[in-house]
């Protein structure tokens, strides 16, 4: 089975003139697309953010798109929040959903008027010596512990995560927080990874519907908002079936019906913090096939390595591969797709059946919008890749350029290192 892509071999022939391979791309028209369907399933609800997760692509450029869509951002650290501010995202449209945090982010989400997201009931005194006084609005995470499971198996397991509040904290952190003058409360749960099924938010929901509905009966806390967080997933291999987001939102109002109506709470606000889903098929991760090397395995060598994406080497994780111009052709050869790193790890597909691939060929890595570039590192002294836009007008846009060997020598600050090797490296 296949994949279709968003660019051709023609488009990234004419892109590499300017923008050498590896590079990300991502699609304008996806994007925007996407994001006013999850504004439209959520609708029925008055208050309903998608706050994106900036960890996911903390690009200025993509996010300013979804801010078009009315969304916020759920950042997690200080330059997630420095980045927010630069595209005109604060006050209550950034959540800051962060754990084992430094006093200074604290400090400075509380500067920029973002809600606060606890992740242990420990940090309400931490919170409260860096502020003097905290906020008006706050929110805690919940973790129930034990396994998540839905109707197609374990998902996940809570019970091992650092995460989150256990079900009695949550209940005395909310007391604590009321006395300590906090007005208005929010809940937040993150349960399980990259979901394929339309039935986890609906799930999830339930589950923090009723413990939304408790918590106010026996703590008289005013709760404002309950933030389903993330793990809506995509489809990374093509026999997959994607999420139907209408369909959730839809299963979403139908436990809202059920639970908070009738407790009398049918003003709460719905919140997420989607990254997978709002980017991750937008994005491609675009490489030259530059080797063939044929020993044990028949292996392709490309100019792209974990350092552009890590989630294979990471995780083992799957992404689909076109290479352009043979979409049509039979995938009669297997191969090990791989990178330049030293690590064995180093590789995209194993055992990956593929048209023939000669060098020069240009490889396309599906699913790269979320998780992809963010993940990138140095190692080996590589250096990360530039992303670009493809316009809905069908123009490229450089939106981050790729990093020099000046970039990576630039932080040992005063030995001049890059300085003295220029002359040499440039002839």
């Amino acid at each position: 089975m296949s994949k279709e892509t968003f660019v051709t071999k023609e488009m990234i022939e004419e892109a590499v003139k300017t923008y050498p391979t590896p590079f990300h791309i991502y699609d304008e028209k996806g994007i925007r697309e996407n994001a006013q369907a999850v504004k439209e399933a959520f609708s029925w609800n008055k208050g309903f953010k998608e706050y994106f997760a900036v960890k996911a692509t903390p690009n200025p450029y993509l996010i300013q798109i979804l801010k078009e869509y009315g969304c916020g951002c759920d950042c997690s650290s200080l330059t997630e929040l420095m980045i927010s501010k630069a595209v005109g995202v604060e006050g209550e449209d950034i959540m800051f959903s962060s754990n084992e945090t430094p006093a200074e982010e604290y400090a400075y989400a509380a500067k920029l008027g973002a809600i606060i997201n606890l992740d242990d009931i420990t940090h309400i005194d931490f919170l409260e010596g860096i502020l003097g006084k905290l906020p008006e609005t706050m929110s805690c995470r919940y973790n129930p512990g034990g396994v998540f499971t839905m109707s197609n198996g374990i998902m996940d397991n809570p019970g091992d995560s650092k995460y989150g509040f256990t079900k009695e904290q949550m209940f005395q952190g909310f007391r604590i927080l009321k006395r300590k003058g906090v007005k208005n409360f929010g809940i937040h749960a993150f349960l399980a990874s990259n979901t394929v099924t339309n039935e986890y938010y609906p799930l999830l929901a339930k589950q923090l519907f009723e413990l939304a509905v408790q918590l106010k009966k026996e703590t008289g806390a005013e709760i404002r908002f309950i933030n389903l967080s993330g793990g809506v997933g995509i489809p990374y291999r093509p026999d997959q079936k994607g999420n139907d987001i209408r369909a959730i939102g839809q299963g979403v109002r139908k436990v809202y019906e059920e639970v908070l109506v009738p407790a009398g709470m049918g003003d709460v606000a719905i919140y997420a913090e989607m990254g997978r889903f709002m980017m991750g098929p937008y994005g491609a991760l675009v490489t030259k096939a530059i080797h063939e090397k044929h020993t044990y395995k028949e292996y392709i060598g490309v100019d792209a390595c974990a350092v552009n994406l890590m989630r294979p080497a990471m995780y083992g994780a799957y992404h689909h591969i076109t290479v352009l111009g043979k979409e049509q052709e039979p995938c009669g050869y297997k191969y090990d797709v791989v990178g330049s790193l030293c690590e064995n790890n180093d590789k995209f597909a194993v055992d990956r059946m593929l048209p023939k691939i000669e060098k020069g060929d240009y490889l396309v890595i599906h699913d790269t919008g979320a998780h992809g570039f963010s993940m990138g590192y140095n190692y080996n002294g590589k250096l990360k890749s530039a992303e670009l836009l493809l316009k809905e007008n069908g123009d490229i846009q450089l939106i981050r350029r790729a990093e020099t060997p000046k970039d990576y020598f630039s932080t040992f600050d005063g030995l001049g290192i890059y300085e003295s090797l220029e002359k040499e490296f440039l002839g």
